[in-house]
């Protein structure tokens, strides 16, 4: 069962919504409903987010990601739609009860802190605590834990204006984990932060939840951020789902122009991993084969190297055709003496940032291996190279037709004005 589900989320703001919702279902942008004097925030917006997920949501200012963070906590009544937590239908809680939902079940970290300024670390820290009604002892017991994870051990009898910007959001993150909910919502966390403390605190969100596992939806409009720190990612435009996908995906297969022009600036080499860049390992030898054998493959394959891997796939090392051939011309009976087993390894994780290097100094392909060591992939260096090109749907044309967040310039026809024939044919062609 998904952590949380939002199943065709609508959020009109004003005395028109229910037709709003009407006209915006049928396909219609929300700038063309400007006579209804509403504001269209959020519109139809499903996905689901896995226990222990990190589901992050982004967008540009005014796409609607922080207005759906207040609904997924009941904080907003969509004008439309449901939110589930945990199965629960929020929408249809009773406010006594949804309170207890937002007490138990979800925490949320805000953008600017929210620390009561008169109250220590330690005390802001259990407030959640103590707004359930938890004992003093057992509530400040939770909370220093929550702090030295934070690493704010020491820091518990001071009060926020003593600390640091990122300190005092370190403490918001104590306060969210002290609440012991399964689901943390993080609203623009880290965007009040300096560069360099914010990207410390990415770095610790992602150790924290490497060890809690929990479920978190964290809204930003930075899209490194959300490449950095997302499992998947929902990138929202005006207040729809542009795409939904992991870092990889969005990068490598961008669901339209918009989200293509979105990402071409992002550092590629610092999302995309040796794995989703990898070649089959074609070819390969068993250690038991003799050197003509060894040969034999690898001029069938038409490379000048074969990697030498037992059953279990467990790299050895690998030959190259020039070692091969002096071992077939010596009458070598076996591979002993031409098995290179210095060469360069790489996890599937690791940042193609971190393989030109390697790849650099390396007459062969990297070889991929997992965990326990068995070949996975091979990276060759025009492989590499090949990464850094952006995916073609956010070259020449077609990306042309659309510029930044703007609406597109030509309306569609009106919902009472049926297409024809023709001008749908048009339209694909």
């Amino acid at each position: 069962m998904p952590a949380v589900r939002a199943t065709n989320l609508y959020k009109v703001f004003g005395r028109r919504a229910p037709k709003a919702v009407e006209l915006l279902s049928d396909g219609r942008h929300r700038d063309q409903i400007k006579e209804l004097d509403v504001t269209a925030a959020v519109i139809d917006v499903s996905f689901e987010v896995e226990p222990g997920e990190i589901f992050v949501v982004m967008g540009l200012s005014g796409s609607g990601k922080s207005t759906l963070i207040r609904m997924l906590n009941g904080l907003l009544p969509p004008t439309s739609g449901s939110v589930e937590i945990d199965g629960s239908d929020i929408t249809k809680l009773s406010s006594r009860n949804l309170r207890a939902v937002r007490s138990e079940k979800i925490s949320m970290v805000f953008q600017h802190f929210a620390l009561f300024p008169h109250r220590t670390v330690l005390e802001n820290a259990a407030y959640g605590l103590e707004v359930r009604g938890i004992a003093r002892e057992e509530r400040h017991q939770k909370a220093m834990h929550a702090l030295s994870l934070v690493g704010l051990g020491g820091w518990e009898n001071h009060v926020p204006q003593q600390l640091s910007g990122g300190m005092q959001q370190r403490v918001g993150l104590a306060r969210a984990l002290t609440a012991d909910t399964d689901i943390i919502l993080m609203d623009e966390a880290f965007s009040a932060l300096d560069p360099l403390i914010r990207r410390d605190m990415q770095a610790q969100l992602l150790e924290l939840q490497a060890t809690l596992g929990k479920t978190i939806v964290f809204i930003t409009h930075d899209l490194n951020e959300a490449m950095r720190l997302g499992d998947r990612i929902c990138v929202l435009r005006d207040g729809r789902v542009a795409q939904i996908g992991t870092a990889e995906e969005i990068l490598n297969d961008p669901a339209n122009d918009y989200v293509a022009q979105f990402v071409e600036d992002v550092d590629r080499t610092r999302v995309l991993t040796a794995s989703s860049v990898m070649e089959p390992p074609i070819p390969v030898i068993n250690p038991g084969h003799g050197p003509r054998a060894a040969l034999r493959t690898i001029r069938e394959n038409q490379t000048t190297v074969a990697f030498v891997v037992q059953r279990d796939r467990r790299l050895v090392g690998l030959v190259s055709e020039n070692a091969i051939g002096e071992a077939v011309r010596t009458g070598a009976a076996d591979l002993n003496g031409t098995v290179e087993t210095t060469i360069e390894r790489v996890h599937p994780d690791t940042p193609i940032a971190e393989l030109f290097q390697q790849a650099a100094t390396s007459p062969y392909p990297l070889a991929v291996v997992d965990d326990e060591g068995r070949l996975v992939g091979v990276i060759p260096r025009i492989t590499l190279l090949a990464a850094l090109a952006p995916p073609e749907n956010g070259e020449g044309e077609a990306a042309q037709g659309e510029q930044e967040a703007d609406p597109p310039s030509e309306e569609p026809p009106p919902a009472d004005e049926p297409r024809t024939d023709e001008q749908n044919e048009e339209e694909t062609r």
